[in-house]
């Protein structure tokens, strides 16, 4: 027996508008809530509270963390379970309202059928009531109730009303979102809540739990099949594909496509919980058995055979930047859809949108609780779906790599074309050729260190004593790259990200030409530091930490860096207005202040290590 419908509710907006009291009362009212936590609500009382001894406080029905209780606000999201009285049931999402906690919201909000936006009456639309609008319209809820609240501090004004639904009507016809209801409200009263206001006798429209209820569960792509694979079950004569059936619905005698590869295979039986089944629908766990037994694995997504979305390597996406860090083009994340992961590098910031009005601005980085347009690369083909035809399969997380931190929601707009347009060619002459042409095995050394530290010098005669010895090599220098490649380039960390990403992949392109490419370059960041050795195999990318005190760099200071720093005119030198984050395990560490020989004969030995070389 299939599981009733339910329906996902945001309640959001700005903070103090309400939000805690209004579900607070919907729940009470719908006999949601168990008649403890009521009595609790009509003997607690909240500092400075005004609402009388014996009446219940609404908004302590939501507020679960001692903190909340406290300062009377929403700090983390608390979903309540919501009875309607047509015997559906709800899950309704508690988003914070302060920006702080934009993320908390974002991540509410990606589940939701429905979305209650509470603005405050007497404070009328504010920017977070927009940016909340922004982020419901771009996770794709497609119903979104506009609470008006606080109607009775404004003496139930129609004027009041009336003007922030002209606000707001602007803002969601550009996002382009479907249904919107506006509804004045008082949640302090009652007034629209549950049942009609008595007082409000101008407005004839539906209340908040009637709007609710009148809102389909339906989201956008639900026709097409898709099934991320989460395992394989096996059992003596039975192998099954299984997973959360995340759109669509799907019968025995169905073809399914494994999505990367094009495979097709028929389902001869559904197995289910409580037994078989010959239809299964969204949201149910499944488990296909599948003729013939084909190839796949968790992380393949099986699609419909009439929706076959291409795999592609590159895409445009808006995403949600919830990083305490900048989002910086050219820095690698890990991309995580469903039981998809996959490193993935943001290698465009298209622009950054104003919540309030709508305009693109130019933008080459993202800070916290921005929302943008950029496009990334992901190191292999993967099937991600627009997100209008799969919120499933089209949305995504970015993790920092480092942190393991969540930092961006995104949302797929479509596959860069060049992705499809763009094909390796594998020649014959290849890397083993010509290393065997060479006589030796070809490397990148990655010199790491502040600057004046010695890189250059050390990189310059190790490149001598391997050229002695009949090794085809070549220096990266950070300044000569700079010089001509990345000319473009200043130093922000965007563009040190942007910087290493660039010579990383020059240095691949020069190690498959057979040869030694020593890179010398200050790479302050380990994130980047990181992101390049991803881009080789091991034993292929060497790392060596040039170690120099700051001090000793201040009195070298050849280039002059140092006394620019001091004198305001060079704010980004690494070590000085900058950071610089010295390798946690690098292959090699060589004293930028002993005997240079020394150095040059551990990076030389690091070269020769193979004994290939």
């Amino acid at each position: 027996m299939a599981l009733a419908p339910l329906i996902r509710v945001v309640a959001c907006g700005s903070v103090d508008d309400g939000k805690s009291t209004l579900i607070g009362r919907l729940l009470a009212e719908t006999g949601s809530v168990p008649e403890d936590q009521l009595h609790t609500a009509r003997t607690v009382r909240r500092a400075g509270s005004t609402i009388p001894a014996g009446e219940i406080d609404f908004s302590l029905l939501t507020d679960g963390l001692e903190a909340e209780r406290e300062q009377g606000i929403t700090i983390d999201v608390a979903y309540r379970h919501l009875l309607l009285p047509s015997g559906r049931r709800a899950v309704i999402a508690d988003a914070p309202g302060h920006e702080q906690y934009t993320r908390n919201m974002a991540v509410a909000a990606s589940t939701a059928d429905v979305a209650v936006l509470v603005v405050d009456a007497e404070r009328g639309v504010r920017r977070q009531t927009f940016r909340h609008l922004t982020i419901c319209a771009l996770m794709g809820v497609r119903h979104v109730v506009i609470a008006v609240n606080k109607l009775d501090l404004v003496g139930y004004d129609r004027e009041v009303y009336d003007r922030i639904a002209g606000d707001i009507a602007g803002a969601a016809a550009r996002l382009e979102i479907p249904r919107v209801q506006v509804v004045p409200v008082s949640a302090l009263g009652g007034d629209n809540v549950i049942d009609r206001s008595v007082t409000m006798t101008w407005y004839g429209g539906p209340t908040v739990l009637e709007s609710i209820e009148a809102a389909d569960a339906d989201q956008v792509g639900d026709d097409e099949v898709r099934l991320p694979v989460q395992t394989i079950v096996r059992a003596p004569g039975f192998r099954g594909v299984a997973g959360t059936l995340a759109s669509g619905s799907v019968s025995v005698g169905d073809k399914l496509v494994v999505s990367t590869r094009g495979e097709t295979a028929t389902v001869t039986r559904i197995a289910w919980l409580g037994g078989d089944r010959e239809t299964v629908t969204a949201g149910e766990a499944v488990c296909f058995e599948l003729e013939p037994e084909i190839d796949v694995a968790r992380g393949d997504v099986l699609v419909g055979h009439a929706g076959v979305s291409v795999p592609a390597d590159r895409f445009s996406a808006d995403i949600v930047w919830m990083g305490e860090q900048p989002l910086a083009h050219g820095r690698s994340y890990l991309l995580v859809c469903g039981p998809i992961t996959v490193p993935v590098t943001v290698t465009a910031v298209r622009h950054k949108l104003d919540v309030e009005n709508g305009r693109q601005g130019a933008a080459r980085v993202l800070t916290l609780n921005e929302v943008g347009r950029i496009e990334m690369a992901t190191d292999r083909p993967v099937p991600l779906d627009p997100y209008q035809l799969s919120r499933h399969t089209g949305g995504f997380v970015l993790v920092d790599r480092l942190s393991a931190d969540t930092v961006a929601g995104g949302m797929v707009r479509f596959a860069l074309r060049r992705s499809s347009n763009v094909t390796a060619h594998a020649y014959e002459v290849d890397r083993s050729a010509r290393e065997r042409l060479n006589g030796h095995h070809a490397k990148v050394v990655w010199l790491t260190g502040l600057s004046g530290s010695g890189k250059s010098t050390i990189a310059d005669a190790a490149e001598r004593a391997l050229h002695a010895q009949g090794v085809r090599t070549f220096v990266l220098d950070g300044d000569n790259v700079r010089s001509g490649l990345n000319k473009d380039l200043g130093f922000t960390p965007e563009d040190r990200a942007e910087n290493v990403r660039r010579v990383a992949e020059v240095a691949k392109l020069m190690m498959s030409s057979g040869v030694v490419v020593l890179v010398a370059l200050v790479s302050p960041f380990r994130s980047d530091r990181r992101n390049a050795r991803d881009l080789f195999d091991a034993g292929d990318f060497v790392e060596v930490f040039v170690d120099t005190p700051l001090d000793v760099c201040r009195e070298r200071d050849v280039k002059g860096l140092y006394a620019k720093a001091a004198g305001g005119e060079l704010p980004n030198l690494s070590g000085v207005g900058q950071d610089y984050e010295p390798p946690l395990d690098p292959e090699l560490v060589v004293s930028g202040t002993g005997d240079v020989e020394r150095s040059v004969e551990a990076v030389v030995a690091a070269v020769l290590a193979s004994g290939d070389s």
